[in-house]
Order: structure tokens, then C-alpha cells, then sequence
């Protein structure tokens, strides 16, 4: 009977191999530079931070993030298994003495340890205001908190997707699809829009269809509201995710 630690050190090999193949490639410091330039762009030219009297990072900084990671995040995540399917190690994955659930730990964290990274190198940002005024640490901590579950969380969705497929373009163009509708819903502008063409026996429906969508959980959060259910909806997120991942790497496997 194999140790935990035999467990978590497969875990951990996988973790580094996977890690710094990110970094031993142009792909993390692309996704890194990109990140910081549209995350600071949007900052200061289109959520005028430096004309805005409230010492907070939640609108014109926080707000953009979602976007930011419909697109980037796929392009983090969507190699994790169909680089495996492309190149025909998938088999050899498979049979080495690593399970399925260890590889895809492994994987998951390391594609996530980018994010924390990109997440990291904002720290100029909180500086920044609090040079210019006195915030409240609460929300920007809160707010850091939502932008790393919103992003682990279409880095989930994204693995869950390229187990499926062996072509990362299609896995990046699926991942983007399904995250563009999970935030969108989570617009109130669109909720309401769609209440009212609706009967209104649907309109339940509807907002709980809206509940479902990250951008919903992510406001509260990003507010300073850091409550349990938004923490237990990304965390279900994110282990239903690599759930269906390791199903479908055990269809193949069998």
C-alpha cells in the first residue's frame, strides 16, 4: 500500500515538470506581459483610477479581470492534456506509475501557480493607491481572493475541456465559448434584459441560471463580501471541473 507522501510527491514531480515547462517556453512570460499591460491598461485609461476620488481597486482594476481571463486563461490551460493527445505521450502518461488524479493535481496547480504569479506581479497597483489614499485592506484582499478563484476556475473549465480533445485550438476556442456565456449571464444588465422578454414564470429560472455564472460570485466577492457560499460555489467549480477531467482521461485509459 503505497504513503500519502509517495502520493503528494508524485504530485509534486508532476507539478515541476509541468511548472517549468511553462517557463522554459516564451508561453508564461507572453501570458505574464500580456496580463500586466491589459490589466493596468484598462486601469488607468478606461477605468480612470487616476481621475477617481475613492482610494478602492474594485472598479477600476478589479472589474476588468473576468474579461482578462476569458481569453487568457484558456490560453494557459489549454495544453495541459491536448499537448499529451498531440504528441502520443498521453499512453505513456497512463502507464507509468503516476494515477490519473495525481497527474491531474499536478497539472491543475502548476497551470494555477501562473495565475498566482500574474496575480502577484500586480502588486504595484495596491502600492499605488495606497500612496495616493487610505483603502480599506478588506476588499482589495477580498477582491484578490475572487480574481484568483475566478481565474483557477476557467483554468478548471479549460482542463476539463482539452482532456476531450487533442487540438489546442479547438480546445482554446471551447474554453473561451463556455467562459464568455459563464460571465456574460452573470451581467445584471443581461439577467434583466432577459427577464423581461420572458414569461415571468421563467424569471426564476433565469436568476438561478445567472447564480450558476462566475461573474455572480465574483462581484460579491470583489466588493469586500467574502462569504462562505461564493468560496464553496468556485471550490465546487473547480473540483467538478477536474472531476470530469479525470472521467474522461479514464475512458481513455480503459
Amino acid at each position: 500500500m503505497k504513503s500519502k507522501n509517495t502520493d503528494w510527491q508524485n504530485v509534486a514531480a508532476v507539478f515541476k515538470r509541468e511548472f517549468f515547462s511553462y517557463f522554459n517556453s516564451p508561453v508564461a512570460y507572453v501570458i505574464l506581459v500580456i496580463f500586466l499591460v491589459t490589466s493596468m491598461g484598462f486601469t488607468f485609461f478606461f477605468g480612470n483610477f487616476l481621475d477617481s476620488d475613492d482610494a478602492s481597486l474594485t472598479r477600476p482594476f478589479f472589474m476588468w479581470h473576468p474579461w482578462i481571463y476569458m481569453v487568457l486563461a484558456p490560453a494557459v490551460g489549454m495544453r495541459l492534456w491536448s499537448e499529451e493527445q498531440r504528441l502520443g505521450t498521453m499512453e505513456l502518461l497512463m502507464t507509468m506509475p503516476i494515477s490519473p488524479w495525481q497527474s491531474i493535481l499536478g497539472k491543475y496547480f502548476a497551470a494555477a501557480s501562473v495565475w498566482f504569479i500574474a496575480l502577484f506581479l500586480t502588486f504595484p497597483i495596491v502600492i499605488t493607491v495606497c500612496y495616493l489614499g487610505e483603502p480599506d485592506p478588506g476588499p482589495i484582499m477580498s477582491a484578490y481572493i475572487a480574481s484568483y478563484l475566478y481565474a483557477a476556475s476557467c483554468l478548471a473549465l479549460t482542463c476539463a475541456v482539452s482532456a476531450f480533445t487533442r487540438s489546442q485550438v479547438i480546445c482554446f476556442i471551447v474554453s473561451v465559448a463556455m467562459c464568455l456565456v459563464l460571465t456574460l449571464f452573470g451581467m445584471q444588465q443581461i439577467i434583466e434584459a432577459i427577464v423581461k422578454t420572458l414569461p415571468s414564470s421563467m424569471e426564476g429560472i433565469v436568476r438561478f441560471v445567472a447564480y450558476l455564472c462566475f461573474l455572480t460570485h465574483f462581484y460579491d466577492m470583489s466588493k469586500g463580501l467574502l462569504a462562505m457560499r461564493d468560496l464553496l460555489y468556485f471550490g465546487s467549480v473547480i473540483a467538478v471541473c477536474l472531476l470530469v477531467t479525470s472521467w474522461a482521461l479514464q475512458s481513455r485509459r480503459s
